[in-house]
């Protein structure tokens, strides 16, 4: 029987950056947060000297435990779905801060095209270009109202960058300017330019300079030390919950932040939630923490999983298309890369941060002519300096024997001496790419895992074999001595596939027949349920997640504000 608590207006499932942005600007507005977070507390102490590539990029400190809790997957619904063991083609962060504390720090908007994508489709192509196994729909907001939110979220982290004319209107530049433009990436730029591209430095959560936000954070430069993706910024220079909203909120001292907090489900009556009931990992003791308001922001696969597990919404159905939880899971399309390989030359690739990088807009969304090709959207093509690491670092010419004394030479030759041109390719969604629960496998506590059902789709595909011919051309303008394409996409593998944007699951539209959620992130079914994160998106782009998912935040903090002081009811959508 779990221990039940006292009553607050607002409880809070995960602390990243859905959940602190929530917490942060409930907070200022003077209401009472509770933050359910089942890791521990995370600070930039944690990270002092922390450059250890081992422990934290291929043991996966920052993530989830698997051993306890994974998902199923499988690549079609005839198929049985197994657990995965180890982490490859996402990972999922554990602790304060989330996946906000060990992301690389890209920070892009999306385009005026993904918001009303169906619509825009339809108009210049006819609607028979859109095939009838895609679910594709508009999300009920427009990139013009998204605006003032997404220029909020890149002011408190205090993005780095510079305005692309392709891109969707700002109403004010970036708060900081782009990053380093360094050897390497001007070798990119030359070579773009030299075939007509017009690049441009990627906007960066990895500070370019200091910077002191509008919540009167001050955070210190980025020292490109290289040590970005799966790692914590010892020095505060990239974006973080931990370093930026939820200070705020905390100073507050609204915010009553519970580490170690596993929410296993949300409770209910006839119309409305009541709150949720959690288990404190260290002692096992069961709670049930009364609230006004739940707001579920713990990442899109336990997103889906707790409205599940609670009852909300409707479960959807592959062969029926009816019910909207668990539909229109995305990935992204990270073929068609390729790699340059240079004989005699090399290149300070030891150095680098996680939003280092030049790309070109010219084949991102609807910006190149569709009519005559076999799939929608783009991709971005681009180059990133990561900073390369001893242990993942070791690419060699395609021929070379894989163990052996030729492929230590090559290994040590080319070490220093190769470039990626790099391919990220807009996810669109698909009748039988869908998440459920899985009816054989459970948790530690004997809850159901979530099951992803997920394989790349013709769509993907087609988009793949575009974007090979692009990124081959850019390397050989580059100079490249030895080219390797990946110019086919292969079935999906969730131990292998590497990018790590997963979206969707609980969708938001402008209905509810073909959605769970409002542009407010508020469930139509209990009004008093938001979910925030990007499993809110109805598909997903050719860019990283996080500027959306953090303007979406924001807004979807003002819809818990409106829905409070109005006495509770569907929040009427401007």
């Amino acid at each position: 029987m779990a221990k039940k608590l006292s009553k607050v207006p607002v409880v809070v499932v995960g602390m990243g950056w859905a959940g602190g942005i929530i917490s942060a600007e409930l907070t200022k507005a003077g209401i009472n947060v509770v933050g359910l977070e089942r890791g521990k507390e995370r600070s930039t102490a944690d990270y002092f000297m922390g450059h250890d590539e081992l422990r934290y990029q291929h043991r996966t400190e920052l993530m989830q435990d698997l051993a306890k809790e994974t998902i199923t997957h499988r690549n079609s619904p005839d198929q049985r779905a197994l657990p995965m063991r180890r982490y490859g083609t996402f990972i999922i962060g554990d602790g304060v801060g989330g996946a906000g504390s060990h992301w690389n720090g890209q920070t892009y908007r999306f385009l005026p095209y993904d918001f009303e994508i169906k619509t825009m489709t339809e108009k210049k192509y006819g609607k028979g270009k859109i095939k009838s196994d895609m679910p594709i729909q508009d999300w009920g907001i427009t990139y013009d109202e998204l605006e003032p939110y997404y220029d909020t979220f890149e002011k408190m982290a205090g993005t780095s960058g510079e305005t692309v004319e392709l891109y969707g209107k700002r109403k004010n530049d970036y708060p900081t300017g782009p990053m380093k433009k360094t050897p390497t990436l001007e070798v990119f730029e030359a070579a773009t330019k030299n075939l007509g591209y017009k690049p441009y430095m990627v906007s960066s959560g990895n500070l370019s300079e200091s910077y002191t936000n509008p919540d009167g954070i001050a955070r210190g430069a980025c020292q490109y030390c290289a040590y970005c993706e799966n790692f914590g910024c010892e020095y505060g220079a990239k974006a973080d919950p931990v370093v930026t909203v939820l200070p705020v909120a905390q100073k507050t001292g609204k915010l009553d932040l519970r580490t170690h907090a596993n929410v296993l489900k949300v409770t209910k009556n006839s119309t409305k939630a009541t709150g949720v009931i959690y288990v404190d990992t260290m002692t096992g003791i069961e709670y049930e923490q009364p609230a006004d308001v739940v707001v579920v922001a713990s990442y899109v696969f336990n997103n889906a999983k707790l409205l599940l597990t609670s009852g909300l919404g409707e479960a959807y159905n592959p062969k029926t298309g009816k019910g909207t939880v668990g539909k229109n899971y995305c990935y992204q399309v990270s073929s068609g890369w390729s790699t340059a390989l240079f004989d005699n030359q090399e290149f300070n690739t030891y150095a680098g941060a996680g939003a280092l990088g030049m790309e070109i807009p010219e084949y991102t969304g609807d910006h190149f002519d569709h009519k005559n090709l076999d799939f929608i959207h783009g991709a971005g093509i681009r180059m990133f300096q990561y900073g390369n690491r001893p242990i993942a670092n070791n690419v060699v010419p395609e021929g070379t024997p894989n163990w052996g004394p030729e492929f230590k030479k090559a290994s040590i030759k080319y070490a220093n001496s190769w470039l990626k041109v790099a391919s990220q390719g807009a996810s669109m969604p698909h009748i039988n790419n869908y998440l459920d629960l899985d009816p054989t496998y459970k948790d530690e506590y004997g809850m159901p895992i979530l099951r992803m059902t997920y394989d790349y789709t013709d769509q993907d595909k087609a988009l793949v074999k575009y974007m090979a011919k692009v990124t081959n051309k850019i390397a050989k303008e580059m100079g490249a001595d030895h080219i390797i394409t990946a110019g086919e996409q292969g079935p999906f593998n969730v131990n292998k596939d590497t990018n790590t944007h997963n979206t969707g699951g609980v969708i938001m539209g402008a209905d509810r027949e073909t959605s769970v959620l409002n542009s407010y992130l508020q469930m139509w079914d209990v009004d008093n349920v938001f979910v925030v994160g990007a499993s809110a998106f109805p598909h997903n782009s050719c860019f990283n997640p996080t500027g959306t998912l953090g303007a979406l935040s924001y807004r979807a903090a003002e819809g818990i504000e409106k829905y409070l002081k109005d006495g509770g009811s569907l929040v009427k959508v401007k």
